[in-house]
């Protein structure tokens, strides 16, 4: 197992902006965590799901609407990972250790593992964020290659015309193998994940039956296993796809940077703070539907360096983190809309694949 990377030394950068969002929250009087409005959200979109669930499954409406609705539920469940889970999973949700835990638990009732979730994202991705061999987000091989350091196969110069289809994926290979291959092998990526108490065990497996019994043996056993199988594959690729576009854009684009640890010293050349700024991207960050929608993953530049800070302050940090970025020298990555982003994934993906 390959040693984790060491960032370069000075923070000189990082101390001064901690310093200037500290001031801002403290001139402010505003709490780093979630305010009544997203609160609020949560419940409505919480609820929204659930009532579609309860609809689809025990008052079995007719086709095309149940077609609709598990794509609609789709999409909702996507936008609960988004604004509640994602939140409650790094701590920035509620003030409350238990609302957190119990926000970030939404990702169990889903199919996920929030243990899982908490080493491959919060601990992993967040620290060693577009290094191949480390950060799991960018190891899709060998369908997608998503780094120059990674392998070049002949099918790769069309990864930009099939990756829609893997990303619609994602969600279902996820749930029904992922989790289950990082729980068995032990590790992410080079990263061996922490031992898992009896807690931790019994929360991942009791978690997965009921997400079996609740999104596959209920809805088989009231309305037919091919019924069920279509309806299911609907909801599941619009979460899949839905997700991965989300994130993918956040890192996998032209302007984000891929580092790799010198082979000698292992260490990367920026500090941790400035290296989260060159490997990622925001977009669309005048667009209040799509920041609603997205729970502010759209300011992941903001979302990297901070956070525990809850999304809904990302839009008024991101002035203080542009300034910064601006007398440091620093490159913010931004695209102005959501298409110019997906343009540049997309344009990533064909350099990826010939070059």
């Amino acid at each position: 197992m390959s040693a984790v990377p060491k960032f370069a030394a000075s923070r000189s950068f990082h101390t001064e902006l901690k310093n200037r969002i500290n001031a801002y929250f403290e001139e402010s009087g505003q709490e780093p965590t979630g305010t009544t409005s997203l609160f609020v959200k949560a419940i409505v979109l919480t609820v929204a799901f659930v009532a579609l669930y309860i609809h689809v499954v025990f008052f079995t409406p007719s086709t095309l609407l149940a077609l609709l609705e598990c794509a609609l539920m789709g999409a909702v469940g996507s936008a609960v990972g988004f604004n509640v889970m994602h939140d409650g999973s790094h701590g920035s949700f509620s003030k409350s250790k238990f609302v957190n835990q119990f926000a970030a638990f939404t990702l169990n009732v889903l199919g996920g593992s929030s243990f899982m979730w908490n080493m491959k994202h919060n601990l992993i991705h967040h620290m060693y964020t577009n290094v191949d061999g480390f950060d799991d987000d960018i190891d899709a091989q060998p369908w997608l290659r998503l780094s120059t350091t990674q392998p070049r196969h002949r099918f790769h110069k069309f990864q930009h015309l099939y990756f829609w289809f893997f990303y619609a994926l994602l969600f279902i290979a996820w749930i029904f193998f992922m989790d289950y291959q990082k729980y068995f092998k032990g590790k992410i990526g080079e990263v061996a994940i922490k031992k898992m108490t009896a807690t931790d065990q019994g929360v991942f497996w009791g978690f997965k039956a009921l997400h079996l019994f609740l999104f596959m043996g209920l809805p088989i056993y009231l309305l037919g296993f091919w019924t069920w199988l279509v309806g299911f594959v609907v909801f599941a690729t619009v979460v899949g796809f839905t997700m991965s576009i989300v994130f993918q854009l956040a890192h996998t684009v032209e302007h984000a940077a891929f580092p790799m640890p010198h082979e000698t010293t292992n260490k990367l050349e920026d500090e941790w703070a400035i290296h989260q700024i060159k490997t990622t991207a925001n977009f669309a960050t005048d667009n209040k539907v799509i920041s609603w929608l997205v729970g502010g993953l759209n300011f992941q530049v903001e979302h990297h360096l901070f956070p525990k800070i809850s999304h809904v302050h990302y839009p008024e940090i991101s002035k203080i983190i542009k300034q910064m970025c601006e007398e440091f020298g620093v490159t913010y990555n931004e695209y102005p809309k959501m298409r110019y982003a997906v343009a540049s994934h997309v344009s990533f993906l064909r350099q990826m694949g010939r070059a």
